[in-house]
């Protein structure tokens, strides 16, 4: 995801239950997981109202009688979900909605690993989740906008990325409209009444953050195919021209992505202008744009090599855990400096390395919190400069740390591992270790779960008789990191040589022989470290 703003409340009440655990406090359930669900919605222009079928597998992994779904029910505004009735087999159940939560009773208690399919019926008008409403023309949309917990406002699920499903969506609306959702379209036929019905459907587990549909009028294209992938783009009819023109950089994208991570995990990337209040939101095979963000000037390649990331770290490769959501951010904003690097250079990648380390800084003086931060209990926060900008910077300094083949390696071993499923950072660790026989556990743990990053005073004096710079650089932190730095030095003749000082503790020494005075060194000077600080020559 790229913010563009950040509107949504989670309210949760579990602080002690989070010091103790060290895990977000959704109240997981162990005993079941989510196969698959099949959403079946109706739609309509005189009102907006949903009317909703959903058939939702579970395999119960021990015998279970009873088990909870997240739906916003109906509230004293009017808005929210009315549940009708749930059923097995066309049997009723026994179901209890409140305080969001559908609690279903089953007949008779399942069987360990057995699948069970139930169909919810319900209706409602959803206050948030599916945003229904104009576009900036003045024409009636609709579209899904569930990140991070927002499904459940309009859709009957486990709404946390930890239960991944495959998911299909068949929406019926009005014929003027054109329906996009995940996956490939298995159908769209005519119906009496000028309605329409069309069916899209994932066979791939996504968590429910990126399940979408978009109901709206669209021109459509193909910028080209990828990989066998095709690169489709839906824009509004009165951006057609801009807009076929912003996202077929996608293609050169996606294809530098493919070459260094592994396969596309979808069948098919759409980049679609939208209503959705991010700057866009990475739904998994049909990216939603924010609608003001095309506008033909080719302004929004970040964004989109943003997007793209997402489509293998986040909607395939997920979090576990909200709190290890840099696994999602981070990913994404590292590789938006990759493709970048790619495309114009070194240069291109030291400068956004720079800009998004003064970010970090800035963030920190009036933050001070980790990446990874177990205290929060306002869900809202995981989105911040730490999970994006910071997380970005930590994979930067992990390429340095283990070389650059050793950090490809063990990228794509991560994605490998866990596409279509979920990790910790710790799982990322692991393989980090095993790619580059190293011990990452420092590392990850004073970039990740410590606050805050090395500022250094540095100061050097040149003895002539020796011939011989005498360097020490000083952590004025209250935390110590233990890392390397290089020191860059520069001589009268226009030449330059780099030195390496390692910094652990209060104060590092570096004496190293040159035939003349240098006329300055210059800490990190080819931007690998997040730091802040100064070095002066006496």
């Amino acid at each position: 995801m790229y913010k563009l703003k950040v509107l949504f409340l989670f309210f949760i009440n579990c602080t002690l239950w989070l010091q103790v655990n060290g895990a977000d406090p959704y109240p997981r359930n162990p005993s079941i997981d989510i196969q698959h669900y099949r959403f079946s919605l109706d739609l309509n222009d005189s009102t907006n109202v949903l009317i909703g079928h959903a058939e939702v597998t579970i395999l119960f992994k021990k015998s279970e009688s009873n088990f909870e779904l997240d739906l916003v029910g109906k509230a004293s505004s009017g808005h929210g979900m009315t549940v009708s009735s749930v059923t097995h087999k066309e049997k009723p159940l026994t179901f209890y909605h409140k305080d969001n939560r559908l609690s279903i009773s089953l007949d008779t208690p399942s069987s360990e690993n057995e699948k069970i399919t139930i169909a919810i019926h319900y209706t409602g008008t959803p206050s948030d989740g599916l945003i229904i409403g104009k576009n900036k023309f003045g024409d009636r949309t609709f579209f899904g906008d569930n990140w991070p917990n927002r499904a459940h406002y309009w859709l009957p699920t486990i709404d946390h990325p930890y239960d991944k499903a495959s998911c299909e969506f068949i929406v019926v609306a009005p014929s003027h409209y054109q329906t996009i959702a995940n996956g490939i379209l298995i159908e769209k036929e005519s119906l009496s009444k000028n309605r329409t019905r069309t069916h899209w459907k994932e066979t791939l587990n996504i968590p429910t953050k990126v399940m979408v549909i978009g109901v709206a009028r669209f021109a459509t294209t193909t910028a080209g195919v990828v990989d066998g992938v095709p690169v489709e783009t839906w824009v509004y009819p009165q951006n057609k021209v801009e807009g076929f023109t912003d996202f077929q950089v996608a293609t050169n994208v996606l294809e530098y992505f493919i070459q260094q991570i592994g396969p596309f995990p979808y069948q098919k990337l759409a980049n679609v202008q939208s209503t959705t209040r991010f700057g866009g939101m990475e739904n998994a095979s049909n990216i939603f744009y924010f609608e003001n963000s095309v506008n033909g000037k080719n302004e929004r390649e970040a964004l989109i090599a943003h997007e793209i990331a997402h489509q293998w770290f986040g909607d395939s490769a997920s979090e576990m855990d909200w709190y290890h959501v840099w696994l999602s951010e981070g990913f994404a904003t590292y590789f938006t400096n990759l493709y970048y690097e790619h495309t114009y250079g070194k240069n291109e990648l030291a400068n956004r390395m720079k800009s998004q380390r003064e970010e970090v800084i800035k963030y920190f003086r009036k933050n001070p919190s980790p990446v990874i931060d177990t205290t929060l209990v306002d869900i809202k926060k995981v989105l911040s400069t730490n999970t994006y900008q910071k997380g970005s910077w930590v994979l930067h300094m992990l390429r340095k740390e283990v070389g650059d083949d050793a950090f490809w390696e063990g990228i794509s071993t991560y994605y490998a591992t866990y596409q279509h499923a979920n990790a910790l950072t710790d799982n990322f660790r692991h393989i980090m270790e095993k790619a580059s026989g190293k011990d990452l556990k420092l590392f990850f743990d004073q970039w990740l779960r410590q606050s805050g990053h090395p500022v250094l005073s540095g100061s050097w004096t040149y003895d002539a008789k020796k011939k011989e710079v005498n360097l020490v650089i000083t952590q004025t932190q209250d935390f110590k990191f233990s890392t390397p730095i290089e020191i860059g030095v520069k001589m009268s003749d226009g030449s330059s040589k780099i030195k390496t000082i390692q910094i652990a503790g209060k104060e590092a020494k570096l004496n190293f022989s040159v035939e003349k005075a240098p006329i300055a060194l210059v800490l990190d000077p080819e931007t690998w470290l997040l730091f802040e600080g100064k070095i002066q020559g006496k």
